[in-house]
């Protein structure tokens, strides 16, 4: 297929370049583009996460990230669910697919749609089918509320592995489809039991997919938060208190947090490539030793010694240190000459909004002024006369007069009985 493409890039010309070139561009905008905003605003000192308007470049948000305690017991929380997950869910995975490999050939097509399944049941009935579960076995048992039956870290951990286990499972599968068996029956053929087999032969194959498995469950169970809502109970982890962060109004924290996941992800990835590389490396000069071309080396070089290696760390290490130093320096400058422009701001509104008020105010004393003179239309007259009397009783200069001329005698107030109901019914009348 991607010969066929390249082909038809060749035969299309410079015009299907340019439209495959837009293509991708677009793709990785649309894939890329809300990351590359939510890092921005985690360096703008805006009290909400926005890009524009740009106030000042701070990273005062990383330490309120650094200090919001519920964050943190949040974070820790799904760091430690995530490893439980790992420890359940990849062993389960594992027997699953050693299993689907030992059945008859008949059975394997609903023995594996049994073992899948779980992925196609939505989070939310996983997480009310879990609590409701434990919390039956705890009453078959008698067992109090405070035992592990209705604690919130057990019920997440197997509540998200039932599910994630699959996902591991289905790694395994794809890695023991290149297994040949015939190397299992040569171990046993030479006197190996099946533990030793299993340990010496299996597992070093099934070494890459492990490591696989369980980054994969670790990221699965760490973001969760359809299953884990339910089954979480008194606790919190890191989704679920960031949906309440975001119900009840956010800061840019949470956009240094993404940044912080951001890096250690790449930068994890970075190591990565690195270490696979370095095994790739060394396998192929096993293989140019054994054809007798190169001796092996007597020691290899320490990973922080690797040119790659290092080279990323003194990046972030760079990267790290400029950010921080731009982001204190002239910070507190900034917000003073920010705040004085938003001063600036509210007060050219206000008094614009004060001019309209007071052009709206002598719109009908020119308008009067001209009916007296006959050249002015008769409506302002009639929505004078319409408006009966009442049109400035709230006005303030009416506080202002009351005050000046004193609390007035019983029973000769300027507005006494404007709300009684016979008001109502005279001017009904006058208006009739």
């Amino acid at each position: 297929m991607i010969a066929a493409l390249r082909e038809a890039v060749v035969r299309g010309g410079l015009l299907t370049r340019i439209g495959l070139a837009l293509f991708a561009a677009c793709f990785f905008v649309y894939l890329f583009g809300p990351l590359v905003l939510m890092g921005i605003t985690a360096f703008n000192s805006s009290a909400f996460p926005r890009v524009s308007p740009w106030e000042c470049f701070s990273v005062e948000w990383f330490e309120v990230l650094r200090n919001d305690q519920t964050l943190v017991e949040g974070l820790r929380n799904s760091v430690f669910i995530g490893i439980g997950v790992v420890a359940l869910a990849v062993p389960i995975g594992l027997a699953g697919a050693l299993m689907l490999m030992q059945i008859n050939q008949r059975v394997r097509p609903w023995y594996y749609t049994v073992v899948i399944s779980p992925i196609l049941v939505p989070g939310v009935v996983l997480g009310i089918s879990t609590l409701v579960f434990w919390d039956r076995v705890g009453i078959m048992f008698n067992a109090s509320h405070e035992t592990f039956f209705y604690n919130g870290f057990f019920l997440t951990i197997v509540g998200q592995a039932t599910f994630i286990s699959a996902y591991s499972m289905l790694v395994f599968i794809s890695r023991l489809q290149r297994f040949d068996p015939a190397l299992e029956e040569a171990a046993l053929d030479l006197g190996a039991t099946h533990v030793q087999t299993f340990r010496k032969v299996l597992l070093p194959f099934l070494k890459p997919a492990i490591a696989s498995a369980a980054v994969l469950a670790f990221l699965a169970s760490f973001e969760n938060y359809n299953t884990t809502v339910f089954t979480i109970v008194s606790e919190s982890t890191l989704t679920t208190v960031l949906a309440s962060k975001v119900r009840y109004g956010i800061n840019p924290s949470i956009s240094a947090l993404a940044v912080i996941i951001v890096v250690v992800t790449l930068l994890g990835a970075a190591v990565f490539e690195v270490v696979k590389r370095r095994e790739q490396k060394a396998a192929r000069e096993s293989e140019k030793v054994a054809r007798g071309e190169v001796p092996a080396r007597a020691r290899r070089k320490p990973l922080l010694l690797d040119p790659a290696m290092f080279l990323i760390l003194a990046v972030f290490v760079a990267g790290l240190g400029t950010v921080y130093f731009a982001g204190t320096v002239g910070v507190e400058e900034c917000k003073a000459a920010v705040k004085e422009e938003k001063q600036r701001v509210a007060q050219e509104r206000v008094r614009k909004l004060q001019q309209q008020r007071m052009f709206q105010r002598a719109a009908p004393v020119a308008g009067e002024g001209e009916g007296e003179g006959g050249s002015a239309p008769a409506a302002p007259q009639a929505q004078r006369e319409d408006s009966s009397g009442f049109e400035s009783i709230f006005a303030p200069q009416n506080l202002k007069e009351q005050v000046e001329s004193g609390p007035p005698a019983a029973g000769t107030e300027s507005f006494q009985g404007i709300f009684a109901p016979e008001n109502l019914e005279s001017q009904s009348g006058a208006g009739q």
